[in-house]
């Protein structure tokens, strides 16, 4: 059965900020993608499409984790207790608004074989 946490971590810049939080964000991702654990951690942007019109915050976040342990593990690191507080708490911080979310893929009630 399969125990990945998949976190989509959004990100609203304040206004003309959003390049230098983008820069700040890519900044994670080698120290990140060291950890164990870590399947992907992938900062990306919004792009237009028309056949993907809905609503999101500009800076997103996609990260795959082997496991709810690896994750955690990675939320409690000094780097990124850091950013948070840097800046999406700090008033001086160049986040507006954020949003953390974790997904697993396993259905509710899920019949897993017995061994």
């Amino acid at each position: 059965m399969s125990q990945k946490i998949y976190c989509i971590a959004m990100f609203k810049a304040k206004p003309g900020k959003e390049e230098a939080l983008f820069k700040i964000l890519q900044s994670l991702e080698p120290n990140t993608l060291r950890e164990d654990g870590c399947l992907q951690y992938l900062v990306t942007r919004k792009i237009e499409n028309e056949f993907a019109s809905g609503d999101s915050f500009p800076l997103v976040f996609n990260e795959i984790w082997e496991n709810k342990a690896a994750f955690e593990a990675h939320c409690q690191r000094q780097e990124i207790l850091a950013f948070f507080q840097q800046q999406c708490v700090d008033e001086a911080g160049l986040v507006e608004d954020h949003n953390v979310c974790v997904y697993s893929d396993q259905p509710h009630h899920y019949d897993a074989p017995t061994l």
